[in-house]
């Protein structure tokens, strides 16, 4: 068993994520994720499979952390052969988590965002805005971004990390979302984080924070003025408090694999919400892409990830 260091970039991880829902994975009979209250937060346990390859995350949630200096998200990630279940590879889970889920708030984004999607609204200043302001850059025509975040260290350093990859940037109010083509919520917070009835008809919003019933980033104006769309029904069900705080019916939510395959209908006359909780099988397909790729350019052999 090896260890792997993740160095995908976004536009590939996005590929290995649309490329698992197009193969045909029914994300509705994913197994769950399971959590378990501890001392410190909380573990959680991730697995998945599909065809080629398994896997699992373990994964540590400690909210007392980044005070210490630490990262808040911890863990590892285990990869298997699919038809042995023989270990074949190690990952940093933490790492993993910080790539996969720009990348699938990316892949959503970029089949619901308009045109002319210029101005970005980031909330948040922590690991995942950093690597969402990233992932967008990569798949849509951005030109700028507004940060809104609590500590103004963290915020500047996100704004001159945008300005590096050649947006415009700068701090802003929770107002911002008025003017915004993009509006994504990556924070801890438990409440909502802005007006809903400000977000413009034909803007976008996404929000990546929790994967709690009983905390929201959005709020109900929001929900109810917006087309609503998520990983998956079954999860959103259990687990995503800003559609189920604001009592979103589940006949009304869209799956991210209905939205990737062009079976749902993308209206840009209201806004449109995403909200993503995070599921195992994400974490499997960008982990046996980074693996396909050491394997190919190592020693020109690879697997494919192709769902059963």
């Amino acid at each position: 068993m090896e260890s792997l260091e993740l160095t995908l970039g976004h536009p590939a991880a996005v590929e290995a994520l649309e490329r698992t829902l197009l193969d045909g994975l029914d994300v509705e009979r994913c197994p769950q994720r399971s959590a378990v209250p501890v001392p410190a937060g909380e573990l959680l346990l991730m697995p998945a499979a599909t065809g080629a390859f398994a896997g699992v995350k373990i994964a540590g949630v400690a909210p007392a952390n980044p005070a210490a200096g630490l990262p808040r998200i911890t863990g590892s990630y285990l990869l298997l052969d699919g038809p042995t279940l023989q270990p074949l590879a190690l990952l940093d889970g933490a790492a993993l988590t910080a790539l996969r889920t720009p990348a699938v708030t990316a892949l959503a984004l970029r089949a619901l965002a308009g045109p002319d999607t210029a101005h970005l609204v980031v909330f948040g200043a922590g690991p995942q805005a950093f690597g969402h302001v990233a992932a967008l850059r990569a798949v849509l025509p951005l030109e700028r971004v507004t940060v809104v975040a609590r500590r103004p260290g963290p915020a500047t350093e996100l704004v001159r990390y945008a300005e590096g990859l050649g947006l415009a940037a700068a701090v802003g109010g929770a107002d911002a979302v008025a003017k915004a083509d993009l509006v994504v919520c990556c924070t801890t917070a438990r409440t909502p984080l802005f007006d809903g009835r400000l977000v413009p008809d034909g803007a976008v919003v996404a929000a990546v924070g929790s994967h709690e019933p009983d905390a929201r980033e959005v709020d109900e104006q929001l929900v109810g003025r917006a087309d609503l769309f998520v990983e998956a029904r079954a999860v959103a069900r259990r687990e995503a408090g800003d559609l189920l705080m604001a009592g979103a019916a589940e006949e009304s939510l869209v799956n991210l694999s209905e939205l990737v395959t062009g079976r749902a209908v993308v209206r840009h006359d209201r806004p449109r919400f995403f909200k993503s909780v995070g599921m195992a099988w994400q974490d499997l397909a960008v982990a046996a892409a980074q693996y396909s790729e050491n394997r190919s350019s190592g020693s020109g052999s690879s697997h494919s990830l192709s769902a059963t």
